[in-house]
C-alpha cells in the first residue's frame, strides 16, 4: 500500500476537494473503478481498494433514486474502505454522500474533465507514485533526446562531464543522487530528489543551480534511462572494447539497459565521447549498427581474399 498525499494528489490533476478526511490515502492498484453494479446492489468481485470515480452515467442513476432509496445504497457504497471517490464533470455530490463520506472519513474530490480522462489522469499518476523505487549515485542527463546516466566512482569527474554537456546545449536531469522509477515493465525514468534538483556539485567552486545559470532550458524534471555509461581510471593492462560488437547490458529494478564502460585518463573528452555514444544509440535504435556494419564489410573482405 502506497500513502498519497491529498493535496498533492488534488494538485497535480486540477480536483477540488469537497471532503478531505485524514488528507490522505492509501492505494495499491493505479486501475480506476466506477461502481456503477454497485449503486445497484451489486458487490461480487468489487473492486474497492481502487480511486472510485462517478461519471455521467453513475451520476444520473443516483440523481433518479428516491431520497431514502439514495440513502440505502450510497451507505452501502461507502461501507466499504475506499481510497476515495472522485466525481467528474463538476458534479456536486449529493448531500447525503458527503455525510456517509465523512463518517467513514474517506475523501472526496471533484473534476472539471470528462470521466474518461478523469480516469486516464489518475492512472497515469498513480502508475508513476506506485511505481517501484530505488536511488542511486550518478549523473542523469538528456543528451539529444537519449536519457544517459552516467556512472563511476567520486572523483571520476561524472559532474564535470554533465556541465560541458550543458554548456553544449544538453539538458541536466539530476547530479550526484538519482532517483530511478520502473514506470512500464521495460521502461525506467529519473528524476533528481527536490532536494538537490537542478543542482551540480563542483569540486573547487562547490554548488551551483544550473537552472539559474544557465536557464529553464538546460535543466529537465525527469527523463527515461536509455543508456548507462560507467567512467572507470584507465588501465593499461586491461583489454577494452574497441569494435563494439559485444553489446552490455546493465540491470536496474529487473530492467536491462544498455551499458558502456569507458576509460577515464588526463586529457579525455569526456563530454564528446558522451555526445557520439547518444548519437550511437540512436542509429542503432533506426536499425543502423556501425560494429555489425564493419563486422560484414570484414567478412566480405575474407571471403575475397
Amino acid at each position: 500500500m502506497t500513502q498519497i498525499i491529498l493535496e498533492n494528489f488534488a494538485k497535480a490533476l486540477g480536483l477540488t476537494i469537497a471532503y478531505e478526511g485524514n488528507g490522505e490515502f492509501f492505494v495499491a492498484e493505479s486501475e480506476v473503478s466506477r461502481p456503477g453494479l454497485q449503486l445497484t446492489g451489486f458487490y461480487e468481485h468489487f473492486a474497492y481498494r481502487r480511486v472510485q470515480l462517478i461519471g455521467n452515467a453513475e451520476m444520473h442513476y443516483i440523481k433518479q433514486l428516491s431520497e431514502e432509496m439514495q440513502r440505502t445504497r450510497l451507505r452501502e457504497l461507502l461501507s466499504y474502505n475506499l481510497p476515495c471517490v472522485v466525481f467528474s464533470r463538476d458534479f456536486n455530490p449529493p448531500a447525503a454522500f458527503l455525510i456517509e463520506a465523512s463518517k467513514r472519513r474517506i475523501p472526496v474530490l471533484c473534476s472539471p474533465m470528462p470521466t474518461s480522462k478523469v480516469s486516464h489522469a489518475i492512472t497515469k499518476y498513480l502508475d508513476r507514485m506506485l511505481a517501484p523505487v530505488i536511488t542511486r549515485h550518478g549523473v542523469l542527463i538528456d543528451v539529444y533526446g537519449v536519457g544517459v546516466m552516467l556512472m563511476g566512482e567520486s572523483g571520476m569527474g561524472k559532474s564535470e562531464t554533465a556541465l560541458e554537456m550543458v554548456k553544449r546545449g544538453h539538458r541536466l536531469v539530476a547530479d550526484d543522487v538519482l532517483e530511478i522509477r520502473r514506470v512500464t515493465e521495460n521502461r525506467l525514468s529519473g528524476t533528481a530528489p527536490a532536494l538537490t534538483r537542478h543542482l551540480l556539485e563542483i569540486r573547487g567552486i562547490g554548488l551551483i543551480d544550473v537552472r539559474y545559470m544557465f536557464g529553464v532550458g538546460a535543466v529537465i524534471p525527469e527523463k527515461s534511462i536509455d543508456i548507462v555509461i560507467e567512467m572507470e581510471m584507465w588501465e593499461d593492462n586491461k583489454s577494452y572494447d574497441r569494435l563494439g560488437l559485444d553489446e552490455q547490458t546493465i540491470t536496474i529494478l529487473d530492467v536491462k539497459i544498455p551499458h558502456i564502460l569507458i576509460p577515464v585518463r588526463p586529457g579525455r573528452n569526456l563530454a564528446i565521447v558522451v555526445e557520439v555514444a547518444a548519437r550511437n544509440f540512436r542509429l542503432k535504435r533506426l536499425g543502423y549498427d556501425v560494429a555489425k556494419e564493419f563486422d560484414r564489410r570484414w567478412a566480405e573482405e575474407f571471403e575475397n581474399d
